[in-house]
């Protein structure tokens, strides 16, 4: 199946099949009772969602939304669980998928306990690229969803990126 940047995969509450994202990058947003939507995950090539479900269903925790066109593999569910069962080998794959989403959360950690806002942002910024390049962090999120991810005002953000792009133009005319 193919899901198009902005294409909604499910949604938070509901209950269905898990799946495997072979391409792309989606992003996990959790909705309040307010309405007020908080990015929570982005999730990569070759995860298979949602996580609190590999062993045993449960409603979604979140939206899930594609940031760019993403390659997706339906799971259907009874058909998962039942190959718990059937295939003891799984146990050890979901151990391991597990093992690398606490290996990816330990990545957010340095980026959010990182000192300067600025040393945030570039951080996730490099670790964003080896899934987007030669797209930039600002083509698939939003500045209050960097802001989010890493803990910043939007504001922050914002002020982070012109200066960003100011030493940009300032290195180039240096060496133009």
């Amino acid at each position: 199946m193919i899901l198009h940047k902005g294409e909604v995969l499910f949604r938070q509450g509901e209950s269905g099949p898990l799946f495997h994202l072979k391409s792309g990058l989606l992003k996990i947003i959790r909705i309040h009772e307010d309405g007020n939507a908080i990015l929570v995950n982005i999730i990569v090539p070759n995860e298979i969602i949602p996580h609190h479900s590999l062993i045993s269903p449960n409603p979604y925790f979140g939206t899930a939304i594609a940031l760019v066109t993403c390659e997706i593999e339906i799971l259907p569910a009874a058909d998962w669980y039942a190959s718990l069962d059937r295939e003891p080998h799984k146990s050890r794959f979901i151990a391991l998928q597990l093992q690398d989403k606490l290996r990816m959360m330990q990545q957010r950690i340095d980026q959010l306990s990182a000192v300067t806002p600025s040393d945030k942002l570039k951080k996730l910024q490099q670790w964003f690229q080896s899934y987007i390049s030669p797209a930039s962090l600002t083509d698939v999120l939003t500045q209050d969803e960097i802001g989010q991810f890493i803990g910043l005002r939007r504001e922050t953000v914002n002020r982070l990126l012109r200066a960003q792009a100011a030493a940009v133009v300032s290195r180039d005319a240096q060496q133009g």
